[in-house]
């Protein structure tokens, strides 16, 4: 236990599982209380009651405003502020190659990914921007750093998701609001295995792929990508906004082939579920 975010509240989208639910666990370690915002009802609940009476669970899809501004108003309701918005409710999304990429998987993509984040991004700064505080974070990918490492869809959003980063940073900055981004790599998590195993359970063999990948020769797993948040999160990092903390094992340093332009087209949700 620590208090490097003592006081601070914190909503986390998307935190029923994955990165969202390693991020929640290791905020409420380090003294915030956090909002776990996500579709995901029976995950979520079990998770809030789990973590204790810090946390508080409300159903949130990302692609409908008035759920997302819900959720911040819910923060404000039962903790009195909001500190900080971690944007990071994510999908696969739309496969295949982009001749066959089906139009309604790329707008469910670009709706989750992107629009979820604008309007993380603009409830957030609503109530922040009278506070004169607050921190903004985004999830990105390594995917939205360079082509070839996702699915069409998902790389556009991902890039997308670092350049409004950039855009509203540039924006709050003024109301000492910041706003970050992070890109992690291969992460283990139900999506990820999904995707690399073909089950979202079978989380120790996407840790067991991910590592062989690794040219660090480990896995990455949710809390890293949690402590780079944390840091962003925290008054460690007052100096650091519009900026993009990749967190990969520097694999991107090195290249990756590309995985999904020949995979079957179609769409894969939250925690790798897929119709």
């Amino acid at each position: 236990m620590g208090d490097r975010l003592k006081g601070k509240v914190v909503v986390v989208t998307g935190a029923a599982s994955g990165i969202g639910a390693g991020t929640a666990e290791r905020f409420v370690e380090e003294g915030a209380r956090v909002i776990l915002a996500d579709i995901q009802e029976g995950p979520g609940s079990a998770l809030s009651e789990k973590l204790g009476a810090d946390t508080r669970f409300i159903r949130t899809d990302v692609t409908d405003e008035a759920q997302v501004a819900a959720a911040v108003d819910f923060a404000v309701s039962e903790f009195g502020r909001l500190d900080c918005m971690i944007n990071n409710a994510g999908i696969v999304g739309a496969v295949g190659p982009i001749h066959e990429t089906p139009r309604d998987a790329w707008d469910a993509t670009i709706a989750v990914l992107l629009t979820g984040t604008y309007l993380g991004a603009k409830h957030a700064a609503r109530v922040m921007i009278p506070q004169k505080s607050g921190n903004i974070l985004s999830i990105s990918s390594t995917a939205g750093m360079a082509g070839g490492l996702g699915p069409h869809a998902y790389t556009a959003a991902k890039h997308a998701v670092i350049g409004l980063t950039k855009s509203i940073s540039s924006e709050l900055n003024q109301y000492g609001i910041r706003a970050n981004a992070v890109a992690p790599g291969n992460t283990a998590t139900a999506m990820t295995a999904d995707v690399i195993t073909g089950d979202p359970q079978s989380l120790s063999g996407a840790e067991d792929a991910i590592a062989s990948m690794s040219p660090l020769g480990i896995a990455g797993v949710p809390v890293d990508i949690a402590n780079a948040l944390l840091y962003l999160a925290s008054d460690e990092a007052r100096y650091v906004s519009g900026h993009c903390l990749l967190v990969d094992s520097g694999q991107l340093a090195g290249g990756t082939p590309a995985q999904f332009s020949s995979a079957d087209p179609g769409l894969i949700r939250e925690a790798g579920g897929r119709n």
